[in-house]
């Protein structure tokens, strides 16, 4: 809580935030969610990952409440284990060609995939320099074609360079302002874009509006750049001990890091209260 606000959600990013080191949720993590959403406080997952992937840490824990994927352009529900789409927002395909085109222009060299609700489809080039925890599928799973639109709507465009860093190209790109998409770091070895406006913020925003949850009464936590626009949102801001600087800087309260379960600490704080 943040003065006398009660907390009645509590959004939290996966990787580097409530995820382990080795990108799973440990025993504690999972207790204290079933434990926060027994007592009434809403929890909801808002990660940069994909619905499958979404799925797969969902069963692996027994998570059932609401996922955000996608940076935002994918709304999930888990209620049934099984992870059904109940909304998501597409970069128009004009958009999307513009501002591939815009980057390659910025950043000779560059690669790219292209995400949908349930497709990934990549470049010969992009394939080539995954691996599987990247984007949690070997690269033999991705699609790999020389276009990379899909049959189904683009949610998100990645971007990677066989030689710059993505930090620097996350920065190259950004000073250039493209136009029709909305950038983002994750901290993963690739840029990624959604459509203008989409966010972790935005998608969080609608989903409180259909909860009936205001939003001085969210928290929200997170550890990277993409987690910025949701903890500006929120009501209250977390972060982990393990977070970037910047991230830090915005935040009310750094909590333990992912490692030292820190988000399931916050929680357990949250059931004490209202206890």
């Amino acid at each position: 809580m943040i003065g006398c606000v009660t907390v009645q959600l509590v959004a939290t990013d996966l990787d580097g935030t409530l995820l382990t080191s080795d990108r799973t949720v440990s025993t504690r993590s999972a207790e204290a969610m079933a434990a926060a959403r027994a007592s009434g406080i809403e929890v909801v997952w808002a990660t940069a990952r994909a619905r499958h992937s979404i799925h797969e840490l969902a069963a692996s824990c027994g998570f059932t409440g609401k996922a955000i994927g996608a940076n935002g352009a994918v709304v999930l529900d888990l209620a049934d284990g099984t992870p059904v789409i109940s909304g998501t927002t597409a970069i128009d395909a004009e958009a999307v060609e513009a501002a591939m085109s815009r980057v390659r222009e910025l950043v000779p060299g560059v690669v790219f995939a292209t995400v949908g609700p349930t497709a990934f489809v990549a470049e010969h080039e992009y394939a080539a320099l995954c691996v599987f925890a990247d984007h949690h599928r070997h690269p033999h799973e991705m699609v790999v074609s020389t276009t990379v639109l899909a049959d189904e709507p683009t949610v998100k465009i990645v971007a990677r360079h066989p030689e710059l860093s993505s930090v620097d190209l996350y920065r190259t790109v950004l000073g250039a302002q493209v136009t029709g998409v909305e950038l983002t770091h994750s901290g993963a070895p690739y840029i990624e874009m959604a459509a203008a406006g989409v966010s972790k913020a935005s998608a969080l925003s609608r989903l409180c509006r259909e909860l009936g949850v205001e939003q001085d009464s969210v928290a929200a936590v997170g550890d990277a750049f993409n987690d910025l626009p949701m903890l500006e949102w929120a009501g209250t801001a977390l972060t982990t001990a393990n977070a970037m600087p910047e991230i830090k800087d915005v935040a009310h309260r750094v909590l333990g890091s992912n490692d030292d379960d820190g988000v399931a600490s916050y929680l357990e704080e949250l059931v004490r209260l209202r206890d």
